[in-house]
This record gives C-alpha cells, structure tokens and sequence, in this order.
C-alpha cells in the first residue's frame, strides 16, 4: 500500500504543478519556484515531515522536497550553530542534489546539440 500512496502523492504533485501552467498560466521556472516555496512553508511548519512519513518516496521525490530541505537543514544547524547556521545548513543538506544538477546538465550539453 506504501507504493499506491506514494505513486497517488507523487502524481497529485505532479498534476497541481501542471494545473499552475495550464489553468494558472505560469511559466515552468514560476511553477517551480512555487513548488520549491510551498514545500518549504510546509516544513517550516511541521508539515511535511509527517506528509513524508505518509507519502514516502511520493513527497521526498517531488520538487517541493527541496524546499524542505532548505528549510530543515537551514532549522537543524540553526539549533546547533547559531545563526551561521542558517546559512551553512542550507548548503549542507542540498549540495549533492546542486552539484549531481550541475554536472549532468554539463554532461547533457556535451552530448546533446542546443537549438537555436
């Protein structure tokens, strides 16, 4: 039943995101900073952690996860470090998803010819 949950989650992430584009006119970077947004709101206030431990691979998939990741490490090392924290927590937590991001896109754009 875990598979069925996260695949329903995952997906009703996925058609809220494509509703932002068609019904809402947004453009693909406005939807996703949306969804970056909203997924950080929903950790700094308790939400989403209990929303993953529902939905499983259905929330931490999706791009609203890397909103809760900013906002879980930046809160974790806030409460270890201070206010530096902050700062570095956001870094700590993300920079395997930025860096795999940087340089798959630069491997794609070795391999692949650019339109235009």
């Amino acid at each position: 039943m875990h598979f069925v949950w996260a695949f329903v989650i995952g997906g009703a992430i996925c058609v809220i995101g494509q509703l932002l584009m068609d019904v809402g006119k947004l453009t693909p970077a406005h939807t996703m900073s949306s969804l970056v947004v909203a997924g950080a709101v929903l950790d700094g206030v308790g939400l989403y952690e209990p929303f993953i431990k529902f939905a499983g691979a259905g929330a931490t998939v999706p791009i609203t996860s890397f909103g809760n990741s900013l906002v879980h490490g930046a809160m974790q090392e806030l409460k270890l470090h201070g206010a530096i924290g902050i700062i570095t927590g956001i870094f700590e937590v993300t920079s395997a998803g930025i860096s795999a991001a940087i340089i798959f896109s630069f491997l794609a754009a070795l391999v692949c010819k650019p339109k235009g």
